[in-house]
């Protein structure tokens, strides 16, 4: 450690539970599946539309309780509604949320079951409208904070959780729709998990030495998993995608890297902020930086 504040913190670590990093994943997934579904339907595939508004009901709904299950009270979530600030992105995100889901539950409604059809008609584009920067908000929230990995990668989070989002919807809706009516499902998996992969690689390249949790320690692990994964998956459905059980398994492997890329991220940000060296050395990097 830097010999600072005699190995103490220099910050406090977050106090989110792992219902967090599982929030991240759900919206991002929820989010972008509303996306795919909104243009898979104005495309004339209701076969896959209506699979991808199921999953983005599902990560919608799960949403809420995952984020309420953090906060250990109801009624705080209903707090945060309670204004709107453009500034925050807890306040932003707290009505994307809320509007989005909403929207959501109609639009899926109709589709699986034909209900709230002059509703629905508003809730589509609503749902497919909100639910893009739903997908990507956390990202800009974690790097609003003081913590030193997430701050630093503030450029590249909102890009990558943005990816992350468009691969797990691709490959959710692959894994539940027949091969035939699965295709933009797959090439959104296979842009979605590039995407991923190359942004994370230059967040760790800028970060430098503040990328060392993902090398070392308790996140270090997800890490590596979740490019493999995430790799392993792409290249499964770029080569076999037309196979029904090579598009469940390389869908399943795409899906399992995002969802350790959140938790790689999250449990990162908590080594950055407990080691005082990560907040002390960029810090005098800079510092030196501006003298003469």
């Amino acid at each position: 450690m830097t010999d600072s504040y005699y190995g103490r913190p220099v910050i406090k670590a977050p106090v989110w539970t792992p219902e967090i990093p599982a929030y991240f994943f759900s919206g991002g997934l929820g989010g972008a599946s509303a996306g795919l579904a909104y243009v898979a339907e104005r495309r004339g595939n209701d076969v896959l539309a209506r699979r991808a508004w199921a999953v983005a009901l599902g990560g919608l709904s799960a949403s809420p309780a995952l984020l309420i299950s953090d906060l250990g009270v109801p009624s705080r979530f209903l707090n945060m509604l309670r204004m709107f600030k453009v500034t925050s992105p807890m306040s932003v995100g707290s009505w994307l949320l809320s509007v989005s889901g909403t929207a959501t539950g109609f639009a899926a409604a109709n589709a699986l079951t034909g209900l709230f059809p002059a509703t629905s008609a508003i809730a589509k584009p609503a749902a497919a409208l909100f639910g893009l920067p739903l997908s990507t908000y956390t990202g800009a929230l974690i790097a609003n904070t003081s913590v030193p990995v997430w701050h630093e990668a503030r450029l590249e989070l909102p890009a990558l959780f943005a990816g992350g989002a468009a691969a797990s919807a691709g490959a959710a809706a692959t894994v539940l729709t027949p091969t035939e009516h699965a295709a933009p499902a797959r090439r959104l998996a296979l842009i979605g998990a590039a995407a991923e992969l190359v942004t994370t690689n230059v967040m760790e390249h800028r970060l430098g030495k503040l990328a060392e949790p993902y090398h070392e320690g308790p996140s270090a692990a997800l890490a590596r998993g979740a490019k493999v994964l995430t790799a392993l998956g792409g290249m499964v459905l770029a080569g076999w995608g037309h196979r029904r059980s090579a598009a469940i398994a390389g869908g399943a492997a795409i899906l399992a890297g995002g969802a350790a890329e959140r938790f790689a991220v999250f449990k990162a940000g908590f080594e950055s902020a407990n080691d005082p060296k990560y907040t002390v050395a960029p810090q005098r990097e800079r510092l030196a930086a501006r003298q003469p």
